[in-house]
């Protein structure tokens, strides 16, 4: 199946220039699709005014438009951080990651250490991504010292305290693991 190539006016057509109820649109259209932090949309809307350009004489009021949509609630980043941050978690991201993740994100410091992870949800999150990346004792085969160096090298890239990922690669066996992970749960 050949595609027919654009024709010369559709290829040069300039988008239009936004004007105050195409950038709410565009705005809404966002938070309805994505889970956002304000940041993101504000970067989201000023990159669409720099493609598009703007046709009211008035300049566009970006701040405004985002404190609406946050005071309405279709924008909350307590919200999007806790949302953000479990799934890192679950998906084996350590605390220093999803600090990390959630600033990027434009996440204020006050919100990222409310929904900082305590030490139970952090060995919960080394103990899924050993098991997801068949590290120390989910290993099929156990792990050579070079092999577990790298494996501990991973999970400090994944956001891993050392003693902690020290402390798992290391584990004799899957049991020895998990009870590492639920003697801290049972305090």
């Amino acid at each position: 199946m050949v595609k027919e190539p654009l024709s010369d006016s559709r290829k040069h057509r300039a988008p239009r220039p936004l004007y105050d109820a195409r950038l709410e649109e565009l705005a809404l259209a966002y938070v309805a699709r994505f889970a956002t932090s304000a940041a993101r949309l504000e970067a989201y809307l000023a990159r669409k005014l720099r493609e598009r350009g703007w046709q009211g004489e008035t300049p566009a009021d970006i701040p405004a438009l985002i404190a609406r949509f946050v005071d309405r609630g279709y924008c909350d980043d307590e919200a999007y951080a806790r949302m953000r941050a479990g799934g890192l978690l679950r998906r084996g991201y350590g605390a220093r990651r999803v600090n990390q993740a959630l600033g990027v994100a434009g996440i204020a410091d006050d919100i990222r250490d409310s929904v900082r992870p305590g030490v139970a949800q952090q060995r919960r999150a080394a103990l899924a991504m050993a098991r997801k990346r068949r590290f120390g004792p989910f290993a099929p085969v156990a792990p050579d010292a070079s092999r577990r160096e790298k494996q501990i090298a991973a999970m400090l890239r994944a956001g891993h305290e050392l003693g902690s990922a020290m402390a798992l690669i290391h584990a004799d066996s899957i049991d020895a693991a998990e009870s590492w992970v639920s003697e801290v749960e049972e305090e």
